[in-house]
């Protein structure tokens, strides 16, 4: 997806570790293809020393890995947000941040989102960006989570694909299918297989979802299996509470993604933003 104004990825300001963390990596390595990746090792030294990215442009958005429960503070994104006025502020939290996650942000008007999540919904978020449109990362800094969660799901409804996928749904339990299969619907996908368990070998779809529960070994080697069968097909894992292990192993066997389960709404239709629907006569 490129610079609306150049052509180019647009920019995107990484603050912090960039290799100290397996699961901060990941996030990285899986981003690497939407976006120009700046990195700047603390706020003070991306705004005493801009990067050469970004000395004639704004990041399309500042993302602050955070390895610890404690990393940057509120002078850290007063400082950022001075120099980069425009640029909306993201802290990408690892799992030892994810309890603290639940009680809410702690830095006041900065999203905050886990380590899997940011793939998807930096997806999201730069193609609101190509088209000129605000997204949930142009809303005020003042608006809750709740606010943002439900202006997510309405922009996703309005930006329906231009050619909808042909999405398989799998999960351990019937309810669990439904409601994944629920949520690929409102993605703008279709729903054209419905399995409780493993999703088939055999499958006609441009993706799967396929919620494990809890992703183990059994579940990656049949992501290999699956990968290996139908190599054109994006494969998407929920897993209730993903690992860096884990989740680079599915990625090894041929997974797209790994989200955490229930996955957000935003951070789905983001990852499916790369499936391309193939025509009936080219499937396989």
């Amino acid at each position: 997806m490129g610079d609306a104004f150049s052509g180019r990825l647009p920019p995107v300001l990484w603050i912090g570790p960039a290799d100290s963390s397996s699961e901060l990596a990941l996030a990285r390595a899986w981003i690497t293809d939407r976006a120009e990746m700046v990195d700047a090792a603390s706020p003070a030294l991306a705004v005493a020393n801009p990067p050469p990215a970004l000395r004639d442009r704004s990041p399309a958005a500042i993302l602050l890995g955070s390895s610890a429960a404690i990393s940057w503070g509120v002078r850290d994104c007063v400082m950022v947000s001075r120099r980069w006025p425009l640029a909306p502020l993201v802290s990408v939290a690892t799992t030892l941040v994810e309890g603290r996650r639940r009680s809410g942000p702690p830095l006041p008007g900065v999203e905050e989102v886990a380590w899997n999540e940011l793939p998807g919904r930096l997806a999201w978020w730069l193609c609101d960006r190509a088209i000129g449109a605000p997204g949930t990362l142009g809303m005020p800094a003042t608006a809750r989570r709740e606010e943002r969660l439900l202006e997510a799901s309405r922009r996703v409804a309005e930006m329906r694909p231009r050619r909808a996928a042909r999405v398989e749904v799998a999960a351990t339990r019937a309810i669990d299918v439904e409601s994944v299969a629920d949520l690929v619907a409102a993605a703008g996908h279709a729903v054209v297989g419905r399995r409780v368990g493993k999703p088939p070998i055999d499958h006609d779809a441009d993706a799967v979802v396929w919620d494990a529960g809890n992703l183990e070994a059994p579940h990656i080697t049949w992501t290999g299996l699956l990968a290996a069968n139908r190599p054109r097909t994006a494969i998407v894992l929920l897993d209730s509470f993903p690992r860096s292990e884990t989740a680079a192993a599915a990625t090894s066997a041929g997974a797209s993604a790994v989200l955490s389960r229930p996955a957000s709404l935003e951070s789905l239709a983001g990852i499916l933003l790369d499936v391309t629907p193939r025509s009936a006569g080219s499937r396989g």
